[in-house]
């Protein structure tokens, strides 16, 4: 008896727009794993190493990197970010749904790397009120908000011209939006399941 091959579903969204809210419901839904990312930044309280993410110093994730390790990365804000191969390629052998929530440029680099997987962007419904949102959050001086908006925008624009995504939705109603995202995903799933027996 064979494994189904699993299904990579990217996630991403500007700051704000709620994809990590969506991503938790998706995962839970489908009995999602969801990959934890490596980063270089600074552990907070709040923080639960290999739970969060994978905290290591600058010197390891250039290793890493350079020994071909990740799948994605990216620095951000003076912070390097990635995605470790292996725990993604042996959920995928296993059959299941691995869910990444990454930035676009990542989104492009895993694209290229596994172009079979399926990605789905969130946007805000305009951005004054995305604007609103990050305002809203209460954790950040005006400097930074405006900062993280600005490459909100950046990265909304980057996203409808770069090619990687399979579908845009708009988190206007946090219900609506996800459950069109589980929607997305369930459809997919059936329709790889339907052209995997079919090569059968």
């Amino acid at each position: 008896m064979t494994t189904s091959p699993g299904l990579l579903l990217i996630i991403s969204g500007p700051s704000g727009v709620g994809k990590t809210t969506i991503t938790h419901h998706v995962e839970n839904a489908l009995d999602g794993v969801f990959s934890v990312s490596m980063t270089t930044r600074p552990i907070t309280d709040d923080d639960t190493n290999g739970v969060d993410y994978f905290f290591v110093d600058k010197t390891e994730f250039e290793r890493t990197r350079d020994a071909g390790e990740l799948l994605e990365w990216a620095d951000v804000f003076g912070n390097y970010y990635g995605t470790p191969r292996k725990p993604v390629e042996e959920n995928l052998n296993t059959g299941r749904l691995v869910i990444l929530e990454i930035d676009v440029e990542g989104a492009v680099q895993i694209k290229q790397n596994m172009p079979e997987a399926f990605a789905i962007f969130v946007n805000p419904p305009t951005e004054d009120e995305l604007l609103r949102r990050l305002r809203a959050r209460d954790r950040e001086e005006e400097d930074v908000i405006q900062r993280r908006f600005a490459k909100a925008k950046h990265e909304m624009a980057r996203a409808s011209e770069c090619g990687a995504y399979d579908h845009f939705i708009i988190n206007d109603d946090l219900n609506t939006a996800v459950a069109e995202a589980i929607n997305l995903v369930k459809t997919e799933l059936a329709n790889r399941n339907s052209v995997n027996e079919a090569a059968k």
